[in-house]
């Protein structure tokens, strides 16, 4: 699930601009994005502390679009997850929440768009993520970045 800074695009640098304009509509980035971004498609393993509505969001949101595969963002709300990935759809962006406040059939619909390549960002809570039943099926697909949008979901 690590990616080494030997299969990072050459373009990277150049494609992370891209993306921010074309996806995400915004010209420059904000203060720190950049360095944290650079860190992690050089496959480094980074802790951005950042102040709310300092864009730390798209800190990993851009890089996993210039890495491709999938990238599985670890957030403890399901309010929070469900409004990233309606803000990351409204982009145009292939993102997925599997959750307890879905019924079964969305969850199976969104693994399904998971398992096929479909889905770039899949949010989910650390109950969920951390369950034998879900690193196993995560550890069959093509995993490029782990984003954890909380401090406290580490332990």
């Amino acid at each position: 699930m690590h990616r080494s800074a030997a299969s990072v695009p050459a373009d990277a640098r150049d494609a992370k601009h891209r993306v921010l304009k074309d996806v995400f509509g915004y010209d420059d980035f904000r203060p720190g994005q950049a360095a944290v971004m650079e860190a992690l498609l050089n496959g480094r393993h980074v802790l951005a502390v950042m102040p709310t509505g300092a864009g730390k969001s798209l800190c990993y949101q851009v890089p996993a679009l210039v890495l491709g595969g999938l990238t599985i963002v670890v957030s403890p709300l399901v309010a929070l997850m469900q409004d990233q990935v309606a803000a990351l759809r409204l982009a145009g962006v292939a993102a997925d929440t599997i959750n307890s406040s879905l019924d079964r059939e969305a969850n199976v619909a969104a693994w399904r768009r998971v398992a096929s390549g479909q889905t770039r960002l899949l949010y989910l809570a650390p109950e969920r993520l951390m369950t034998e039943r879900m690193l196993d099926a995560l550890a069959r697909l093509d995993v490029r970045l782990i984003a954890i949008d909380e401090a406290h979901c580490i332990s």
